[in-house]
């Protein structure tokens, strides 16, 4: 964020444009620089008494992202929306201001990497204010990964932009310098890995590994100094070695390259591995940059034929590429010294895609992208999507991104050979739902390497796993403790609950169909598509007429509620003379509450006031409210109907108990999530048992004290929106 300045220079301004200029030059000679210059005056102007937290000016920031986007090689596009890609958030500048001046595509690439508001009530204390800010960079980042669905330079951009920020991030304060460096070592480092873009990634996680272990970070710095001469020395006797044997093989024109192992690298094989520094003997290694594929396999016999190759330590990247397009083959030997010695293999191009990622499959002529672009990033973009749309809230976006995206991964086939990367320990469910959600959800069998196995079963790498489906078959709830991506889960948790909503659906229509016929209102005039398609644009978290039923069997929306929006949609006469009508009495206003020994609280439906309910007149022990939805009076409606009176139950400020069961995904944490909703919302939780079933999931009763349907209805809300939530069900008590 950019912060008030008094005055600002130019000079350092110019010296920036001009050093862009040249890095536009060297990477991209053909690309226009006046369109490069309008850019940089616009959000000079715009960005004008703007000052960064290092006192420069605030412009010099995004020329800078400007220049590493230049240096990946992006086009003048991209290049120009760094440039302006804070000008929308620090600025007054309008969107259709920087379209019609810089184009569309631009414009959608700077609202892709622009950070939501932060929202934040005035009375809200620390906590509350920490969770409004992960929250607001969770949405930001789900914003960013679903607009980098549509265009991959959008999350060029802003790693370009966290690159920047990360070498100037000491003059910030020490906890805003933790809080950004754990957020680029958890998400952004690894989101560059995934898109390739080596460049970015390791420079991010070494600067990330400066800031939170500075004192390793030096340790590790010197330790590797101290050693420098020793590993140039074996480097140049192994390079020298390896010179002469390939030009005998005619590879003349190979290039041979150290390859230096980073700092973050080397500290976690330390720490992973419990390794001491001089234990670690692959700090040093080479790689072979040839012309043509064939040739890195003419390279490849050229180095096992030189030194001693290690059992099961050579990889094959170029007939089975990683997903983020990389290719290579690497080996490792007993090189000089007999210590071991890793080697890399590649072509130009393969080294670009590995240096670059999916900044060097771009080609911009014409403003148009290699069709291998999207080929090889096909699978990562319907991922985008998915994450996008299958979480629902922060927390849980946030642990299926790190989860799903950024864990150690496992390749495996599909028979037609395109490999799918899934999280480490994922079954055939996983890459079922990996493939598509139609084959997760009809999903009978599967076979690894041609051999049936159980779903179970854990994959690894380079098998080929086979699928069995059958049209009619159903997902099981013992599946949630097969699946490993909570993709995965949270595929399988939707089709769950959406088996809960059609039976809440089916009692929800029953109730209104009721009440219709009750007021003499024909339900054929009434519940068309057409006026409950206009009743669900009335009602919260409702898209159709199932959503609408679903709601009121859930006891989340009111049978009159329903009514009255129908009344309104419907022109035709309010009475059908097929339909009798009850008689109307006004109903009795219960002003105080219910513990009187004249009126009593059903204990089989347990209402409370707000809702719609009706009394009971017994036979000597008072008038019993119930439900109206309660199966106990539905029977009494047709045996004592005169015994029935209608009643009207405000709220009173007193608290009523009433039961719910939570059936969710066993994950660890879920139920302090849950217990954290009650506490923010003041509830009052008298009784709570869990016990967790054999098929991996956990039930939960919980019986809590509400005031009225409204606290309720936001209690329940809030827990269903954790993905891990299959189902939250009011439950009926015992007796009347």
């Amino acid at each position: 964020m950019a912060t008030p300045a008094t005055s600002s220079s130019h000079d350092p301004v110019q010296a920036g444009l001009a050093q862009l200029l040249a890095k536009l030059k060297q990477f991209r000679p053909d690309a226009p620089e006046d369109v490069v210059r309008a850019a940089v005056a616009f959000a000079d102007a715009a960005h004008e008494g703007q000052l960064r937290k290092s006192g420069e000016p605030y412009i010099l920031h995004p020329i800078e992202v400007a220049e590493i986007v230049a240096e990946l090689g992006m086009d003048v596009d991209s290049v120009v929306a760094a440039i302006l890609h804070d000008v929308l958030e620090d600025t007054e500048i309008t969107p259709e201001k920087i379209a019609s001046q810089f184009g569309q595509p631009v414009l959608e690439m700077v609202e892709g990497v622009t950070k939501l508001q932060l929202n934040i009530q005035p009375e809200a204390d620390a906590r509350q204010r920490r969770a409004a800010e992960t929250a607001r960079a969770a949405e930001t980042l789900r914003k960013m990964l679903l607009a980098m669905a549509n265009d991959f330079r959008v999350m060029v951009i802003k790693l370009a932009d966290r690159l920047h920020n990360m070498r100037t991030l000491s003059a910030l304060a020490p906890e805003k310098q933790t809080r950004i460096a754990n957020e680029t070592l958890d998400i952004y480092a690894p989101l560059a890995a995934r898109l390739g873009i080596w460049q970015v990634k390791w420079q991010l996680e070494d600067l990330s590994f400066k800031t939170l272990h500075p004192d390793e970070f030096h340790r590790i710095s010197e330790l590797v100094a101290q050693t420098r001469a020793e590993r140039e020395e074996q480097l140049d006797e192994a390079r020298k070695s390896l010179r002469a044997h390939l030009d005998e093989r005619g590879l003349q024109s190979a290039k041979i390259y150290g390859r230096p192992k980073h700092l973050f690298s080397i500290y976690n094989k330390m720490v992973q591995q419990g390794i001491p520094f001089e234990e670690i003997y692959d700090i040093i290694a080479l790689r072979i940059i040839v012309e043509e594929t064939y040739q890195c396999y003419l390279a490849l016999g050229v180095v096992h034929e030189l030194w001693l190759p290690m059992p099961g330590l050579f990889y094959d990247y170029i007939a089975s590429p990683k997903p983020n397009g990389y290719q290579s083959l690497h080996t490792k030997v007993l090189g000089p010294g007999k210590g071991p010695l890793e080697i890399q293999i590649r072509t130009k191009h393969m080294h670009e895609v590995a240096e670059y990622g999916v900044a060097a499959h771009w080609s911009y002529k014409e403003g148009k992208t290699q069709a291998t672009t999207d080929d090889k990033f096909g699978a990562l973009r319907r991922q985008l999507f998915d994450w996008s749309s299958d979480n629902r809230t922060s927390s849980d976006f946030l642990r299926s991104v790190s989860t799903d995206l950024f864990s150690e991964q496992v390749f495996a086939f599909t028979p037609k050979g395109d490999v799918l990367d899934l999280p480490r320990g994922s079954t055939p469910i996983d890459f079922a739902f990996r493939v598509h959600s139609n084959l997760g959800l009809t999903l009978i069998g599967s076979k690894i390497n041609g051999t049936m196995v159980p779903l179970g079963t854990e994959i690894k790498n380079g098998d080929v796993v086979e699928l069995v489906t059958r049209k009619d078959a159903k997902p099981s709830l013992d599946w949630l403790e097969h699946a490993k991506s909570p993709h995965t889960k949270t595929k399988l948790r939707s089709y769950f609950r959406k088996q809960n909503k059609d039976v809440s659906a089916n009692r929800g229509r029953t109730a209104v169909e009721k009440e219709l016929r009750s007021q003499g209102l024909d339900p054929r005039l009434y519940l068309g598509d057409d006026k409950m398609a206009e009743v669900a644009k009335h009602t919260a978290n409702c898209d159709n007429a199932s959503d609408v039923f679903a709601r009121v069997g859930e006891g989340l929306t009111s049978v009159q509620a329903v009514i009255d929006r129908l009344k309104i949609a419907v022109k035709e006469p309010q009475e059908h003379p097929v339909f009798k009508t009850r008689r109307s009495v006004e109903p009795t206003v219960i002003t105080s509450g219910v513990d009187d020994v004249e009126l009593k609280r059903a204990k089989c439906c347990q209402p409370v006031p707000g809702e719609e309910v009706v009394g009971y007149v017994t036979r000597g022990r008072g008038i019993v409210i119930h439900r109206k939805l309660c199966p106990n009076i539905n029977k009494l409606e047709e045996t004592e109907a005169e015994r029935i009176i209608p009643i009207r139950w405000p709220s009173d400020g007193n608290l009523y108990p009433i039961n719910l069961k939570i059936i969710c995904g066993d994950r660890q944490g879920l139920l302090m999530d849950i217990s954290t909703i009650f506490g923010e919302s003041k509830t009052n939780v008298s009784a709570a048992r869990i016990q967790t079933m054999p098929n991996h999931t956990a039930e939960i009763d919980v019986t809590i004290d509400v005031r009225d349907t409204q606290h309720l209805r936001d209690l329940m809300a809030k827990i269903s929106n954790y993905s891990d939530v299959i189902s939250i069900l009011r439950v009926m008590g015992r007796g009347r």
